[in-house]
């Protein structure tokens, strides 16, 4: 009988302890690093049985790693172990252009590189950039003069 009701309550439980599971955590227990999506404005996600993600945001954002990267405000990727395949809602500066990110792959994470796959090119950059959830700011915050974002980005996109 006590074996019943413990088996009862882990399955009961179990649905409470998936959902209070961040993106980050998600991500690291995938053999992803935890900082590829932003700090504070993910408000939550769902992962459905065929490994469908969809990260919902409070607003589109940039931030930066090597380069600065576009976030709206929900991105959907098939997420598999070392893996984010058909990226949607990501977007990577390249050149002063604007490249929607296509795969985020981690073959081998004794390499500490992860590849970001834009479609025309593939990048490798250290795992190391991605240890940390990055801060994640409006475009205004990147709307002065210096930037060259402004304008010419909503243009672009």
């Amino acid at each position: 009988m006590a074996t019943t009701l413990t088996l009862l309550l882990h399955l009961l439980l179990l649905p409470l302890a998936t959902a209070s599971t961040s993106i980050h955590e998600l991500l690291k227990s995938k053999g992803l690093p935890p900082g590829l999506f932003p700090k504070s404005v993910v408000k939550s996600y769902d992962l459905d049985d065929h490994g469908l993600l969809q990260v919902y945001l409070e607003r589109p954002c940039l931030t930066k790693f090597e380069t600065r990267v576009f976030y709206d405000k929900v991105v959907r990727a098939n997420l598999s172990y070392g893996g984010l395949i058909g990226v949607e809602g990501l977007s990577q500066e390249e050149l002063f252009l604007w490249l929607p990110v296509k795969d985020i792959i981690v073959y081998d994470p004794n390499s500490g590189l992860i590849l970001f796959d834009i479609g025309v090119a593939h990048k490798q950059m250290s795992l190391s950039l991605f240890e940390d959830p990055p801060l994640c700011h409006r475009q205004r915050k990147w709307m002065d003069g210096s930037s060259g974002i402004g304008l010419g980005f909503e243009a672009q996109r």
